[in-house]
Formats: C-alpha cells, structure tokens, sequence
C-alpha cells in the first residue's frame, strides 16, 4: 500500500509498538529490544503522512517480545518453585523474546476466599484431616465443576483486570485453580484461539481433577500416571505431554562434583552424609528424627561417627535453634531457609523428607535414595508407592526406624544404598522444564507472528475503569 508524499520514516520498534499498544510508548518500561528474531521477520515500512498523519503498513512481518503470565499461588511451594523454574528455563533458551510474568491473580484481584487462599491451605494441611476432607469431597466432577463454576461467574470480571494489565500472549497454569476463570476470560474476549493456554501439573502422581481442563492447549503431566488420569477426565492424548516435573534449571545445569561440593559446604570428606529436611515450615518430626540420627551415626565401639547430618530447618527459627544448641557425637550441620538446595542434596548420599515433589523430583535428578516420613493426604498420597515400587526409597514414620536405615546403609547395607541411587536417576527427568518452555516456544511458533493480542475490557466492566 502507497501512501502520498511520503515524509518522515517511523523506527519499527516504534511502530510495532503502536500498533500493539497505541500510543505508549515504546521507550517506558514494557519495551525491551530484544536481540532474537524468527525466521518469519520480514522488513517493514512505515511513513507518516503531513495532512491526516496515519501511519500504513506496507508488509508485515515483525515480530515483538511476547508476553507469557504463569498463574500460580502459594499454596505449599512447588507452585512457586515450578513457575520460577519456567521463568528461568525461558530465559536461558530464548533471551528477551519472551517476557515472563509470574503473578498470584487471586491475590491481587479477587476477593474472599481466593484472596486468601495461602492462609487457609497452611491451616489445613496443618490439620491433615480436615484437607483430606476437603480434597476428597471436592474431587467427584459434579461437585468441583458447580463451584468452579460459581466462582467464575462471581470473580471473572476481577481476573479480567488483571489480563488486561498483562495482556499475555501465553498463559501457564501451574495451580490446580487457575484454569476455569481465566480460560472464561479468553472466551468472553473471543481470544480462546489467538492466547496460548497451558497447564504444567506439578503434583508427581496423584492430583486433583480440578488440574484438567479440556480448553487447554496443552497439559504437562509429570508422570505417565498422571497422563492416563487427565485421558480419563476428558483430555485429548494431542493435548498431553509427559516430561517430568519442572525443576530449577541449577539442578540439570550443575557442574561441580561432590568433593567439590562438600569443600564449599564445610562437611566432611570422608563421612557420608544425610540430609534431613522439614519442608519450607519445618514441619514433621525434624527434630525427633535427628536426635535418633545422631545416636545412630555414632559408632560406640570405636567412639568415632560412621555419618553426618544437615538439618534444613526452613522458616521454623525455633526449631533450628533448638537444634543448634543441642550437644552432637556427630557432625552436625543445622540450616535455616534454603536457597541453594542443588548444593546440598549434590553432597550428599541420601535424604530424609515429606512426600513432597518438587523435592522428589530433585532428589531423584541427585540420584539420591529417599526415605519418605510423612505426606499431606490427598495430593502427596500417591508419591510414596511412586518412590518405594519403583525401587528409590522406603517409606517410614518412625524416627528410630528412619535412623536405623540410615546407619546401616552408611555401614552393612551399602549395596542397597547403591542400587537405590541407581534406581533414583533411572526415574530423573532433569531436563523436563527445558522440554516444557520448547514445547510451549514451538506452539508460539505454529501460531505465527503475534502482532496484538486484541485484549479490551467486556462492555458490562468498561464502566468500572
């Protein structure tokens, strides 16, 4: 298309900018000018004209950063660690071509009880059998599908300000609860086939139903047991991929051995090690399980230890400075929040853990043997025969009995502790989160340049901004 008296030529950062966002601009913050560009970017010309200033595209083909929002809330922390594991994995594989989001919508947007719902799941899980009530009651489809239903009609409208401010050109669920408002917010915007809507499960074997939804694009399971519940519950097997469970990207990329490793942490280099965690809150019998290990780990014979321990506390103060004024016949390390747990679990040679997955799933990439001591009904039921038939670890809630294992695969029963580190990394599925994100890039991809997600408030809310 020509245009009269062409003039003054317009950067292409610049219009593309206006054309996806109007008239701001493309110098405040949301511009990055990113360095990678795909293969269908074609070259562009834009002129002003002197009498009706428009501006005409001539051919199109430039591509912008894409925006990607990962819905999570921090009910338990494998929600948060697996978005920010996504986040990480896009950055490393595509730069700037994507804009990553992480966001509690609820938190933000919505009211009573969405809002608050990190308050109230700590309180049941605290309380295992009034979740497991509520798990299990919710779980029949006649059930969570008449309130999720509820729930969408009342608060959709506040979810829809929050994917108006991010406007995203890909949406991750990485919540159980977060695909049936925002999948009625794309319908009522007529967006259901321009957005791009995933769902990454991060739950390794049992899982709520509520996790599958038949308008995603794509729902990634952990596991193949996993894959046949979301067939079950009415998905596509063209929806489902199986690629394990997003783990931080420091767990697949680690370069440092375990003498390197035990150097840097100040342990040992001739005891094996065992590491005991409580979780985020330091919940479970920590300290009881660590006061059996270290009577277990102390040879009396020799008066020597056999092992040593790290204790990883969480946000539990108490706890860690109980055990820190503790008299110990072994080495003894005592650790508050941790940040670096690829580290940690890289030196050592077994652990002492909660059903939780995430830190299943990075034990297993350590190849560490697991012993399981506790799991939140429901949710983490599932994760002890995942662990214990395939070979990988024993469940136990008795501290004694935890502590005896310990010592003996630390002295007689080596051979065990082997064949379970063997077993560990035959179930690891350290590259899944990279899997994921390329998987997620390719479906970008199919769908062509993103010039505008056309995203506009519903003429019933326009009112109220």
């Amino acid at each position: 298309m020509t245009v009269a008296t062409p003039k003054k030529a317009v950067s292409i950062t610049e219009k593309v900018w206006k054309k996806v966002y109007g008239n701001y601009s493309a110098s405040s913050g949301g511009a990055n000018h990113h360095n990678k560009r795909c293969s269908y970017e074609s070259e562009v010309d834009f002129y002003e004209d002197d009498d009706e200033t428009t501006m005409e595209l001539i051919q199109i083909g430039a591509e912008r950063t894409k925006n990607v929002l990962i819905l999570m809330s921090d009910t338990g922390g494998g929600h948060r660690a697996s978005a920010e594991a996504i986040r990480d994995a896009f950055t490393i594989e595509f730069g700037d071509e994507y804009r990553i989001i992480v966001k509690d919508v609820w938190k933000e947007y919505a009211g009573w009880p969405l809002n608050d719902m990190e308050r109230s799941y700590k309180f049941m899980v605290k309380h295992g059998q009034l979740w497991k009530v509520a798990f299990h009651s919710t779980s029949p489809r006649w059930i969570h599908g008449w309130y999720l239903a509820a729930m969408a009609a009342y608060y959709a409208k506040e979810v829809e300000v929050g994917l108006m401010e991010y406007k995203p050109d890909i949406i991750i669920s990485v919540h159980p609860l977060m695909q049936h408002i925002p999948l009625r917010v794309l319908k009522w915007q007529g967006l259901q086939k321009k957005v791009i809507f995933v769902t990454v499960i991060t739950d390794l074997n049992t899982c709520h139903p509520t996790w599958f939804h038949p308008g995603v694009d794509r729902c990634y399971c952990p596991s193949q047991e996993v894959a046949k519940r979301a067939l079950l519950d009415g998905l596509e097997e063209t929806q489902i991929r199986v690629f394990g469970l997003p783990i931080r990207p420091s767990f697949a990329r680690a370069v440092l051995s375990k003498d390197d490793l035990r150097q840097e942490l100040e342990l040992d280099p001739n005891l094996p090690a065992v590491l005991l965690m409580g979780g985020g809150e330091g919940m479970g019998p920590v300290k009881k399980t660590a006061k059996a290990l270290g009577e277990s780990l102390f040879d009396k014979e020799s008066g020597k230890p056999m092992g040593q321990l790290i204790i990883v506390c969480g946000r539990n103060k108490t706890l860690a400075s109980s055990l820190q004024s503790d008299e110990w016949m072994i080495p003894v390390k005592v650790r508050g929040f941790e940040t670096q747990m690829e580290k940690w679990m890289g030196a050592v040679d077994c652990i002492i853990t909660k059903a939780g997955p995430g830190t299943i799933a990075e034990a297993l990439i350590r190849g560490l043997p697991i012993i399981l001591n506790d799991y939140i009904p429901g949710q983490e039921k599932g994760n002890v025969p995942y662990v214990v038939d395939n070979g990988a670890g024993v469940f136990t809630r008795s501290p004694k009995e935890t502590a005896k294992l310990v010592a003996e695969w630390f002295s007689t029963k080596t051979d065990e502790l082997k064949r379970m580190s063997e077993n560990s990394l035959k179930l690891a599925q350290p590259e899944a989160v990279f899997n994921i994100v390329k998987d997620i890039h390719e479906l970008a991809r199919q769908r062509g340049p993103l010039f505008s997600v056309p995203y506009m408030l519903t003429s019933s809310f326009t009112s109220l901004i």
